[in-house]
C-alpha cells in the first residue's frame, strides 16, 4: 500500500497568519505545478517595526503591493527580502520588490549575499537559521523560526502533493540527503510545523517529511521496476517509465514527472541499478 500524506489544514489554500510571525499573501498564480499559488511569507517579531519577506513570487505589480499593504498595517517595513530557491514562480519579481523597499535581498547563488547552511539571519529580533536542502534545484534553502518551532522549506516540502526533483540541476541524491535532514530537525521537536513554498500550513511536520521519504523509496522500487519490465530497453527509457509509473497522475504534470524521472535514472545508475 502506498503511502499516505497527512490531511492538510484545510481546503482550499489562501493563506492568511499562521501563528504569532507568519504571514502567507498567496500569489496569484495558481496552477498545476503551484497548486493554490505561490505562498509569500511575511515574518515579523512580535512588536518589531522591520519585517523579513521569504520569497516575493513572480513578477506581478498588484501581489506586491498587497505584500506592501500588508506590511504597512503592521505599523512595520519591509527591511528584508530573502530567496527559498531561484525558480520564477518564488524570486522573479525580487529585483522589483528590491526597487519598491530599498531592502537588500540574500539568497544562494551568483548576484547574492550568499546564505550558508548554518547561518543566522537576525531582523527586527527575529531569528532565522538557515538550513541547507538542495535536491529540488541547486540553490534550494530552507528557513527555520526557532520560536515558532516552524521551517519554511520552499519547494523541498509542499503542503499538498509532493515536489519535483527538476533535473539536471535537482538531483536525487541530494534531495534524499535533505529530507533525512528535515526528517531529524522535525523528530526531535525543533519543527512541528512547515509552512510551505506552495499549499497550505502543515501542522504535523514530522508526519509530511516521513510520507515525503516513503514516497520517494516507493517511487524509486516502481522505476527499478518499470525498467526491469521492459523500460529500459525502450528508445526513450524515460518515456518507458513514464507509461509504467506515471500513468495515474495528470498529464499536465508530465513535464515535471520526466524531470524526476531523468533525476531517479541518474541515481540508480550511479550506483550501478
Amino acid at each position: 500500500m502506498s503511502a499516505q500524506p497527512p490531511p492538510p489544514t484545510r481546503e482550499p489554500w489562501a493563506g492568511g497568519a499562521v501563528g504569532g510571525r507568519a504571514h502567507c499573501v498567496l500569489a496569484p498564480n495558481p496552477g498545476p505545478m503551484t497548486l493554490d499559488g505561490t505562498n509569500t511569507w511575511v515574518l515579523l517579531e512580535p512588536g518589531s517595526t522591520e519585517a523579513v519577506v521569504i520569497d516575493p513570487g513572480p513578477l506581478d505589480e498588484q501581489h506586491l503591493a498587497a505584500v506592501l499593504d500588508h506590511v504597512a498595517t503592521r505599523g512595520a517595513r519591509v527591511a528584508l527580502t530573502v530567496l527559498t530557491h531561484g525558480h520564477h514562480d518564488h524570486a522573479e519579481s525580487a529585483p522589483r520588490f528590491a526597487e519598491l523597499t530599498g531592502a537588500p535581498t540574500r539568497a544562494v547563488g551568483s548576484g547574492h549575499d550568499d546564505l550558508r547552511d548554518g547561518d543566522v539571519v537576525t531582523t527586527g529580533g527575529l531569528e532565522l537559521r538557515v538550513v541547507a536542502t538542495p535536491g529540488h534545484t541547486s540553490d534550494s534553502i530552507s528557513f527555520a523560526v526557532p520560536a515558532d518551532h516552524a521551517l519554511l522549506t520552499g519547494d523541498t516540502v509542499l503542503g499538498r502533493g509532493t515536489t519535483v526533483v527538476a533535473h539536471p540541476d535537482g538531483e536525487l541524491d541530494a534531495y534524499l540527503a535533505s529530507l533525512e535532514r528535515l526528517a531529524a530537525l522535525t523528530g526531535d521537536g525543533a519543527v512541528t510545523r512547515i509552512l510551505p513554498g506552495h499549499g497550505p500550513l502543515v501542522p504535523d511536520a514530522a508526519a509530511m517529511v516521513a510520507f515525503y521519504r516513503t514516497h520517494r523509496a516507493e517511487r524509486l522500487d516502481q522505476v527499478r521496476q518499470a525498467l526491469a519490465d521492459g523500460a529500459a530497453a525502450e528508445a526513450d527509457p524515460v518515456e518507458g517509465v513514464l507509461q509504467r509509473v506515471y500513468a495515474e497522475v495528470s498529464q499536465e504534470v508530465w513535464p515535471a514527472a520526466r524531470m524526476s524521472i531523468r533525476a531517479q535514472l541518474d541515481y540508480l545508475s550511479g550506483r550501478g541499478a
